[in-house]
């Protein structure tokens, strides 16, 4: 385990863009975007090495972390749940689906189960307003949802 103090040991394709990216405009954004992408979530000692690599304070690192949504702090769960609570999907429901999904899953949104199974999202919009109310797991479109299809999609990829 690594400590702050520590630099951590980045992936080859992560130091080959942090070099093409490092003197580029928009870098930061950028290259936690590939952070993200290979770690599912940004982590401290990641965070901490990028703010030590690019000469940027750990405090703007993180201010863009949690300014943008797409971020994440903490590790998701193998199975992402995005809940939309977009207009269509709010008025269709799409809270409701929400709540029941934290009910069945003992976790609140922006959590992950405590087996690493699923973590919950809610989202604005999935661009499926036909749809709605929408979920999706992982990249798995479900539309039309109603609180008693929630357990046997649940089940469905528990499996998976």
């Amino acid at each position: 385990m690594t400590t702050a103090t520590e630099p951590v040991k980045l992936t080859a394709g992560l130091q080959q863009f942090i070099a093409e990216w490092k003197d580029r405009p928009g870098n930061l954004i950028m290259i936690l975007h590939k952070v993200q992408e290979e770690y599912g979530y940004v982590p401290r000692p990641v965070a901490i090495q990028l703010s030590k690599e690019l000469d940027v304070p750990l405090a703007k690192i993180y201010g863009v972390i949690t300014f943008y949504h797409f971020f994440k702090l903490r590790k998701p769960g193998k199975n992402k749940i995005s809940v939309c609570l977009g207009t269509a999907c709010y008025l269709k429901g799409g809270e409701d689906l929400l709540h029941e999904l934290e009910t069945l899953l003992g976790t609140g949104v922006n959590s992950t189960t405590d087996d690493g199974i699923f973590s919950i999202e809610a989202v604005r919009c999935v661009g499926c307003c036909g749809l709605a109310p929408v979920l999706m797991v992982n990249h798995e479109v479900y539309g039309k949802v109603k609180k008693d299809q929630l357990a046997d999609i649940l089940a469905k990829h528990r499996e998976s």
